[in-house]
């Protein structure tokens, strides 16, 4: 059960949108192996003002085509799942819509999971 947050510069189209959900979606499916239909996602666009980041941090060169994301999910996860989570993302949003890999920004949030609500009022997982 993955949130997913998606901040990014304002001004890309509807299609450019729906292929960055396409993709992470797809990155979750295959590596996390998050189920069919398990699909929580945000995205919030920023003006110029309102998006700050580093171009160059730690040898990366950024665009304004920088996606950051965040996606919370249960501390389950291996290593391994992580970094091929990480590798597929990127191989995947750089076919569509098309992001360079410089421009994609990944942080993990892992809460336990006792910490999800789906619906309900109720502790989904305990």
């Amino acid at each position: 059960m993955p949130l997913v947050h998606i901040h990014m510069r304002a001004g890309k189209s509807e299609a450019y949108k729906q292929a960055i959900f396409d993709s992470l979606y797809q990155a979750l499916h295959q590596t996390y192996t998050v189920p069919e239909d398990d699909e929580f996602m945000t995205l919030t666009e920023h003006e110029q003002a309102s998006f700050r980041y580093s171009r160059r941090y730690l040898g990366v060169t950024r665009s304004d085509d920088l996606v950051l994301v965040q996606i919370t999910v249960s501390n389950t996860r291996r290593l391994e799942q992580k970094k091929a989570l990480f590798s597929r993302a990127t191989e995947l949003l750089g076919q569509s819509p098309g992001l360079r890999p410089e421009d994609v920004f990944i942080n993990l949030v892992e809460v336990g999971k006792e910490n999800w609500s789906m619906g309900m009022g109720v502790a989904t997982y305990v």
